[in-house]
């Protein structure tokens, strides 16, 4: 694991920030934040429900995203924040994050080197539920719109207020192999593929019921 405190700063204390800013505003704001499919972790069943547990993350990344799910009701239920969680699933397009696989594996097929494909239980192939920035974006205004007004100020809160969790995702989950194969076909080029047991840390597959 490489660099686990820059998740734990980003993740929870960058997010403690924005809620004690937030809880002091007079009037409070409706907040809408991202957390992440990740929280599922462990879990086997698909298509992923909100209403699955999400008790078992399987990374660092994903418990400090379940711990903000916890630290955001908690400055709902004590000062009367209106608060929406959207749990992003993998998320694609322009000005994605360079560490995702489609780019290292876009790399590695034009330099020629080998990808690494991950297979999880009885070589069932990996899937992910990837989902185009311009949905997201659609997804977080829809939040922004139906939110409703956070009930305190001054860090006062005067009544219960809305809190909620959604999933964010396409329902149609990708698997590796399909994607590496669409990227065979448009860069005209034969990736050179090597099969690996999935890591104790990767979700085997993602798929969300919206």
């Amino acid at each position: 694991m490489e660099n686990p405190h820059s998740y734990v700063h980003s993740n929870i204390a960058g997010l403690v920030t924005l809620l004690e800013a937030c809880k002091n505003a007079d009037p409070q704001p409706a907040i809408v934040w991202a957390s992440s499919s990740s929280v599922y972790g462990l879990n086997e069943k698909t298509p992923f429900s909100e209403s699955d547990l999400t008790d078992r993350p399987a990374s660092l990344y994903a418990a400090t995203k379940k711990a903000g799910e916890e630290i955001t009701h908690t400055y709902n239920h004590i000062y009367g924040l209106s608060i929406t969680g959207l749990r992003f699933f993998t998320v694609y397009g322009p000005w994605g994050r360079p560490d995702m696989a489609y780019f290292s594996f876009t790399r590695n097929i034009l330099q020629g080197k080998p990808i690494t494909i991950y297979r999880g239980k009885n070589r069932v192939d990996l899937a992910r539920d990837f989902t185009y920035i311009d949905d997201i974006v659609k997804g977080c205004v829809a939040s922004l719109d139906t939110a409703k007004k956070s009930t305190g100020s001054g860090g006062k809160k005067r009544r219960p207020a809305q809190y909620r969790i959604f999933n964010l995702g396409n329902t149609s989950p990708v698997t590796v192999p399909m994607m590496v194969g669409i990227l065979e076909k448009q860069l005209k080029l034969k990736a050179r593929r090597r099969r690996w047991k999935c890591r104790e840390t990767a979700t085997f597959r993602s798929r969300t019921r919206i």
